[in-house]
């Protein structure tokens, strides 16, 4: 289980960052006006930083070898590569970086995090020339560049790839249960789940201890109910609003309430969950993305499960309000930034120019599960694999996080709410009075944090 980190002072980051330009090119190494792609970098490494796969380390492992044979191949350059295993591990390396003017040359970040990385002013903003230099802005799908930057003038990551979320389901377990089809509302959901309760097998499977996943869902259920968390035209963070609490409840109500979860989940990170799933002892399971097509293929419940968009409907409602965003999912993946500070900027393009060409994405796809954000991969697989139509489908009903500097706080704030609740998630039950008194905790985390990154 992690440990918090607050980024606290990215206002200073961000100075920092915006000095460090002066010491290094604002393109792709010597020649920022070159379109070409061609490198010779023989006698050079490149650095690259990038999220550890937790359900698919050996396949990680080895497309990691097969991305450094086929750049040495090409630029004649070696690759590098260290891996993060939680959100704080991602921005305590941006802190350190930025901080230092020194480490990796390229970050491949989750899309939450790029306003982050934006605000402290230490990556790349690309022009027209860099994109020329990756096969320009037509290579990618359109909605995967929705977290690229502020605005289309202002961007610093390049789409790597799409993970949009779903639920997968067990169509038999439903089809026993009497149930048609899945939930579409998070009130519905919680009634299937507990229905769909017996014996040893559960209704939901879900990973409490998730270093990444237990804030998606109260993000979700909030912005679907109206309260945007971090209200960026006032200024103002809402993780003490009452529909953040229900928020709260709901996703702790499967296990304390309808008793529609292993116990054992409190303890569970995504693999296990997933696992829980596979076996065949679990209904639904919520929050997973196409990556987890290669396991259950493989698994007890192959041609037996399917995915479906999660609930649109907060809890508690049957509809909406008119403030309310039918949010199927955050806008999700993985964004390519390279450091100001980097000697190897022409070797940086070099690299995101192969890794995001489309045979390389469907590559990636095939060992690791990500949808690519290459136009032409992502319609080539579409038409192969019918059954990632829903996962498609939420990439339109994806609803993006806030662009603000101070999100990877709140990010955090959000999923230490969880964790300071796993104690008394093990026990049975949460109060109103604790998760009221960490939501206050929170808020202060979020407010401060907000108010740093508008200086």
């Amino acid at each position: 289980m992690r440990s918090r980190f607050a980024l606290g002072a990215i206002a200073g980051l961000a100075a920092l960052g915006l000095a460090l330009t002066g010491c290094s090119s604002s393109g792709s190494g010597s020649n920022p006006s070159s379109t070409s792609t061609a490198v010779d970098g023989k006698g050079r490494t490149l650095s690259v930083y990038v999220g550890a796969s937790g359900l698919y380390p050996q396949q990680q492992k080895e497309w990691f070898a097969e991305l450094q044979a086929q750049f040495k191949k090409e630029t004649g350059a070696d690759l590098a590569f260290d891996t993060f295993a939680s959100s704080n591990d991602e921005l305590t390396k941006i802190q350190t970086s930025v901080v230092s003017g020194q480490g990796p040359d390229v970050y491949a970040l989750g899309t939450t995090f790029t306003p982050t990385a934006y605000a402290t002013g230490a990556f790349v903003n690309l022009t027209d020339a860099d994109w020329a230099k990756i096969g320009g802005r037509d290579r990618f799908v359109p909605a995967a560049l929705g977290m690229s930057g502020p605005d289309a003038k202002n961007q610093i990551g390049v789409p790597l790839a799409q993970r949009p979320f779903v639920m997968a389901y067990n169509k038999d377990l439903l089809k026993a249960a009497g149930i048609d089809k899945p939930a579409t509302t998070w009130d519905d959901f919680a009634s299937q789940a507990k229905k769909l309760t017996t014996g040893d097998t559960y209704g939901v499977a879900v990973g409490y201890a998730d270093n990444y996943d237990p804030w998606k869902f109260i993000w979700a259920m909030s912005t679907q109910a109206g309260n945007p968390i971090l209200d960026l035209k006032s200024g103002k963070a809402r993780l003490d609003d009452p529909t953040t609490e229900k928020a709260y409840q709901t996703y702790f109500g499967w296990l304390t309430q309808q008793k529609a979860v292993d116990p054992a989940a409190v303890g569970w990170k995504n693999p296990q969950a997933v696992a829980a799933f596979a076996a065949g002892k679990a209904a639904y399971l919520p929050m997973v993305s196409a990556s987890s097509i290669e396991a259950l293929d493989k698994s007890a419940v192959a041609g037996k499960y399917a995915y479906a968009l999660m609930p649109t409907v907060a809890p508690g409602k049957t509809s909406n309000p008119s403030s309310g965003k039918p949010a199927a999912s955050i806008v999700s993946g993985d964004n390519i930034v390279v450091a100001k500070y980097s000697k190897n900027q022409d070797l940086a393009f070099a690299y995101i120019n192969m890794v995001t060409r489309a045979d390389m994405q469907t590559k990636e796809f095939s060992l690791l599960g990500d949808l690519p954000s290459n136009a032409q991969a992502a319609a080539d697989l579409q038409k192969s694999k019918p059954i990632i139509a829903p996962i498609v489908d939420a990439i339109g009903k994806s609803v993006a996080t806030p662009f603000s500097g101070a999100w990877g706080d709140t990010q955090l704030a959000l999923t230490n709410v969880v964790v300071q609740s796993i104690p008394n998630l093990s026990n049975g039950s949460v109060s109103s009075s604790e998760l009221s008194q960490l939501l206050k905790t929170a808020q202060s985390t979020a407010q401060s944090s907000l108010d740093k990154a508008k200086k």
